[in-house]
């Protein structure tokens, strides 16, 4: 691109983490993936939010001003240092640009990391940002996990976030762009965005927010409906939450943005938020037994692929991805040619000494939390494996965090009676088949596979899977949120509370 001096100079930064609060362990530093400088640039046209927007930028004419951009894979409470130390680069990156200018800002956002002493790490963004006199005024635009906690800061102190709208997140990068088209339209001259919203008191887990299902369904196609009738509403979106953040802004959250006047955005909003008090039951998931469930299909086994979810160690949702519930499920039933996959790094570095055909008696998984422990059996080491391989996916839920490639760390494969184990050195969120084809295994030549995952799985597993099932078993990331012992959820909030 031939930068022109008219040519809009656009700061692009973002931070990406999905906290779970209620995990033992802290995520640190070193669970942190940074991009900056030339290497924040060098994403430009993968398939993540970022990619998508860079590549945008790029088509637009844009300068692209290269911020600080962070990520980690869900997981247990920030450390404070991790925000500390990502606020400092970022404000050496705005120094380094702000005096030939800044004309807006772009950010690449989850929308529900906690850190220690910090319940709202984007409102503190923006605050931050807001507070620099040479970017007080600037349009700040951006995109959002549909699993956001929106906080009343994050709406207020930006002109427009726009939330994916669809689970699993196929839309994640289509979402990334469309929010900026809309900053490029404000570039060009046109209006400036009213947005407004709504935080409504329901909560429910993971499992009950497939858009493809209700009560998600129902709310996003009447967004759609209202958004195609009316011009002067741009956007409308429906943002559930992510239950497992014990803050004052977790759960429901309707968002409306427009050229409206502002009793009409209020009437959207009031439309939306009872009709998902209408439909609020719909998203309360209870899971099967996982006995039960392996007995009745031990009875009538369909033809083709049974995927089984266990939604409790949902990696997807920060679960530790080593509970042992389900393969001690199929090996209690004598399941055949089954395949599930387990995180143990503990595990492959003393399988790394063996050679491939060995028998090995080893204790595997259940490190995490609500396991029953370790699994100590003999297994058949089948091969060892670097673990990197390219998604097939490239609008995948898993290309919405990492882009084209993830690395699972160094990996083994094993094999009990007639289920096979694949064990990883890093949490691998199971929403991409070349998790399994990297390591020479054919995911529909199985019976059964397991998954650590409550719904992002779907898109994957649903083209190839006679059927789809979900089971209960131990693990941080269940189904029934009773269980979470919250001491900062906003109240009434239902299902504790009735709905008005």
């Amino acid at each position: 691109m031939i930068e022109s001096p008219s040519s809009p100079r656009v700061l692009i930064a973002g931070l990406f983490h999905e906290t779970h609060t209620f995990l033992e362990e802290t995520t640190g530093p070193q669970d942190f993936q940074t991009w900056q400088g030339e290497e924040l640039l060098a994403r430009s046209g993968d398939a993540s939010p970022l990619g998508g927007v860079l590549e945008f930028a790029a088509a637009e004419g844009w300068v692209t001003l290269p911020g600080v951009w962070s990520m980690a894979v869900p997981g247990g409470t920030v450390s404070d240092d991790v925000w500390d130390d990502y606020w400092s680069a970022l404000e050496k990156a705005i120094g380094r640009h702000v005096a030939s200018g800044i004309d807006a800002i772009y950010l690449v956002l989850h929308g529900a990391m906690v850190c220690r002493s910090l319940p709202d790490v984007e409102g503190e963004l923006l605050r931050r940002l807001r507070a620099n006199p040479a970017l007080a005024t600037v349009p700040i635009y951006g995109v959002l996990d549909l699993h956001a906690n929106v906080s009343p800061a994050m709406m207020s102190l930006t002109d427009c976030l726009v939330a994916y709208r669809e689970n699993p997140h196929a839309d994640a990068r289509e979402a990334a762009v469309r929010a900026a088209r809309f900053l490029a339209e404000r570039l060009r001259g046109g209006p400036r965005l009213r947005q407004s919203l709504r935080q409504v008191p329901i909560l429910w887990a993971p499992t009950g927010t497939a858009s493809a299902t209700d009560p998600m369904r129902t709310l996003l196609d009447r967004a759609r409906q209202i958004e195609s009738a009316e011009p002067a509403i741009c956007c409308i979106s429906i943002i559930p939450g992510f239950a497992f953040a014990d803050t004052p802004d977790t759960g429901l959250s309707i968002s409306v943005v427009g050229t409206a006047d502002q009793r009409r955005l209020d009437e959207v909003l009031d439309e939306l938020e009872s009709l998902a008090k209408r439909v609020a039951a719909l998203g309360i998931v209870e899971d099967r037994s996982l006995d039960q469930t392996l007995e009745q299909w031990k009875a009538s086994p369909p033809a083709g692929l049974t995927v089984i979810a266990e939604p409790s160690d949902n990696i997807g949702g920060g679960a530790p991805g080593d509970g042992t519930g389900l393969l001690r499920g199929l090996i209690r039933q004598q399941i055949e040619n089954a395949a599930v996959c387990l995180n143990d790094p503990q595990a492959v570095v003393a399988l790394a000494d063996h050679a491939p055909g060995s028998r090995i008696k080893i204790a595997l998984g259940g490190r995490g939390s609500l396991d029953a422990g370790p699994l100590e059996a003999e297994f058949l080491l089948v091969g060892m494996y670097d673990g990197r391989f390219e998604l097939e996916d490239k609008q995948s839920h898993l290309a919405s965090v990492v882009g084209d490639r993830f690395d699972m760390g160094r990996c083994a494969l094993l094999r009990h009676g007639g289920i096979t184990i694949l064990v990883t050195s890093h949490r691998t969120p199971p929403m991409d088949l070349g998790q399994w084809r990297s390591v020479g295994l054919d995911p529909e030549s199985f019976a059964v596979i397991g998954v650590k995952a409550a719904v992002a799985h779907r898109k994957t597993y649903d083209p190839i899977a006679a059927q789809n099932l979900s089971v209960a078993t131990p693990g941080p990331c269940g189904s029934d949120l009773s269980r979470f012992p919250f001491r900062h959820l906003r109240r009434p909030m239902f299902p504790w509370d009735p709905l008005a």
